[in-house]
């Protein structure tokens, strides 16, 4: 008795789940959906642009820096900036890498 009675409980208190959350509007947009793939690709594609252009810069600088002295040495700034690009440059292909 006391099994059945257990039993009616667990199903009468399972019909009920699900029903405490509102509906989600018919025009609102399918969370975690298309629509926020393609708003994260954007994003991205953003960034990319950015990134690749402080890259352009940076590598301008080198390029200059290196022309302007005769010497077959990189300054201390010079292989900083290097990293930097190696840094974006990771940063650019993780985000390519993402979808």
């Amino acid at each position: 008795m006391a099994f059945r009675a257990l039993i009616l409980l667990v199903f009468a208190a399972g019909s009920g789940w699900g029903q405490g959350f509102p509906p989600a509007p018919a025009d609102a947009p399918p969370v975690g959906g298309k629509d926020r793939t393609e708003e994260l690709l954007k994003a991205d594609h953003k960034a990319n642009l950015k990134d690749l252009e402080t890259i352009r810069q940076l590598s301008e600088s080198i390029q200059a820096e290196l022309e302007k002295h005769d010497r077959h040495v990189l300054s201390v700034g010079a292989i900083k900036k290097l990293d930097e690009m190696e840094k974006l440059t990771r940063r650019i292909r993780g985000r390519m890498k993402r979808f």
